[in-house]
């Protein structure tokens, strides 16, 4: 009964998402983990900047490369702050050099991108620069990883948060490029008022840019154009990976949690923020789950029974999925 209670209440929190509440949210996002320490230049793990002329700069990416020459590439997506803001990446907060570093696979982290969506702006942002990481990701950096690192040309995408909802639309807007895709606590609506709320919470209250500029006036087609949730039909015959939490504190969402690190303002910070968040978020995987169910698309869904917008989770996640991504590539 009481947990039932404190699941009502996040549900609340949730639906205050879309009714306007983006500058509070914004203003709350939660702060760098108190127990990261940066490893960039961890063993295993490369540099590479990649030109890209379609946002006419270099775009670095950190790359775990595969042992064997001829294997397959997942991109793998970092959150809101795009890896720009140490510690807010994959290599600073999870194990994924040590789990991926066996697996014959290469693994490419592209850094950059914050608060974008990883989709193709209108126009540029006077805050936010010039984003067209659509492009680039779909586009120009495919046949520039193939090369470089003789792939078999057999590609997975995973991302989460901000990168979560990217990686669906991403995988929509280029048909077989991707065999797998898996977006942990992602939002795939984007053109409903939860949806467009929650994107208007990233790119504006986190980002201090406009959407406007990224896909128009809210009556612009293109909201619906780059909605997941809209145009699920393209995900067809893809293997899908879908999860997320409900926002009540979960295994990871104590002071002994690895991202944690001993700090009780940041786990008090991570119970209420991010457990607000990943409610939300919750809300907005249970409408993809329906409609991909009545297009009769499969799935492999984890909704956890607690757990917060968190890292540690996203790990898990990671892990969880592998086995999916790992048979698509065969």
């Amino acid at each position: 009964m009481h947990r039932d209670r404190l699941l009502r209440r996040k549900n609340r929190l949730a639906r205050f998402v879309s009714l306007g509440l983006i500058g509070a949210l914004a203003m709350l996002w939660p702060a760098a983990s108190a127990g990261a320490a940066p490893t960039p230049n961890a063993p295993g793990v490369v540099e590479v900047y990649v030109y890209s002329p379609a946002m006419a700069k270099n775009i670095l990416l950190r790359v775990i490369p595969s042992r064997s020459s001829g294997s397959p590439t997942l991109y793998l997506l970092n959150g809101a702050a795009g890896g720009e803001e140490a510690p807010w990446d994959w290599l600073e907060h999870t194990d994924v050099v040590n789990f991926l570093s066996d697996k014959d696979t290469n693994v490419v982290i592209p850094i950059g991108g914050r608060e974008s969506y990883y989709t193709d702006w209108i126009a540029d942002d006077p805050v936010l620069g010039r984003n067209k990481w659509r492009t680039f990701l779909t586009q120009e950096l495919p046949p520039i990883i193939d090369s470089m690192f003789s792939t078999n040309g057999r590609n997975a995408i995973a991302g989460l948060s901000m990168s979560g909802t990217a990686v669906l639309a991403l995988a929509e807007s280029a048909p077989g490029l991707y065999r797998s895709v898996a977006s942990y606590s992602g939002c795939a609506g984007t053109s409903d008022p939860i949806g467009r709320a929650y994107v208007t919470a990233v790119v504006e209250g986190r980002g201090g840019g406009n959407v406007a500029n990224m896909w128009g006036p809210p009556n612009s087609p293109l909201w619906v154009e780059n909605d997941a949730l809209i145009n699920a039909e393209k995900l067809r015959g893809t293997a899908l990976y879908i999860s997320a939490g409900n926002g009540l504190a979960g295994p990871h969402d104590n002071l002994a949690g690895r991202n944690v690190g001993g700090d009780p303002v940041f786990l008090a910070q991570q119970l209420v923020v991010s457990g607000t968040i990943e409610a939300a978020i919750n809300q907005c995987t249970q409408n993809l789950r329906a409609r991909l169910d009545g297009l009769g698309i499969p799935a492999q869904y984890n909704f956890r029974p607690a757990g917060t917008h968190s890292w540690d989770y996203w790990q898990d996640d990671l892990h969880t999925s592998w086995p999916l991504i790992a048979n698509s590539l065969r």
